[in-house]
């Protein structure tokens, strides 16, 4: 009994342990928060991603475009689906390229691309999060020259050259994620991280981009 009561005013609200369990419990949930919005954060926004990409044709109705803003144009395709959608914009549709022409963007940008434009066209769609990821590392083209040069520079039983756009279009089809993928898990006759199995997630991504544009600038991983 005078355990029992002893135990029960260690955790009176006020004393000491009980104080520290709240003090931990707020951490916590602040430390949540902060994910959270770093996650949130992560990457660019369907509005920069359409300012950058999308709206040389989306804002003028150029080829066909639907433009921003025309909720007729807008509202077949807004029954279809945001999955829907990404599929097209990641394959190409009409004139539209693969990716939406900009590989270097991560399917979770298009995405956000597409649901800014719907919501400026009569959607209400909610903008999707990535989850943080740590930094890229080394550069694509550190990658490459260490690496992936081994068999993209000469063209290798068929591997697709540096700098070969036309060779690299289609295999970007499903989308820059997906040949990430590819390349993690090994593909053909490349090896699982093209034989480096030292290399982050992030570091072969920046290789595979590289590789399409050897111009790119290095690109963080979202």
């Amino acid at each position: 009994m005078n355990d029992r009561h002893s135990f029960g005013r260690r955790f009176r609200a006020g004393t000491p342990l009980v104080q520290a369990f709240a003090a931990l419990a707020l951490a916590l949930a602040v430390a949540g928060i902060a994910l959270s919005a770093h996650a949130q954060a992560s990457g660019k926004s369907g509005q920069q991603v359409v300012k950058s990409a999308c709206a040389t044709c989306h804002e003028t109705g150029k080829d066909g475009a639907p433009k921003i803003g025309d909720k007729q144009a807008w509202s077949g395709r807004i029954a279809l689906g945001l999955s829907a959608l990404t599929r097209e914009a990641l394959v190409g549709i009409r004139k539209m390229p693969a990716h939406g022409g900009s590989p270097g963007l991560s399917d979770v940008e298009i995405q956000r691309a597409i649901v800014y434009m719907v919501n400026k066209s009569g959607g209400h769609w909610v903008e999707p999060v990535s989850p943080a990821k740590p930094a890229g590392g080394r550069s694509g083209q550190e990658v490459v020259q260490m690496q992936c040069s081994k068999c993209h520079e000469p063209g290798t039983e068929g591997a697709p050259r540096v700098g070969d756009r036309a060779a690299w279009t289609p295999r970007l089809k499903n989308g820059l994620d997906a040949t990430v993928r590819s390349a993690i898990h090994g593909h053909g006759g490349m090896p699982a991280r093209g034989g480096m199995a030292d290399l982050t997630d992030a570091e072969v991504r920046n290789a595979v981009i590289y590789m399409f544009n050897p111009g790119t600038a290095p690109v963080p991983a979202k």
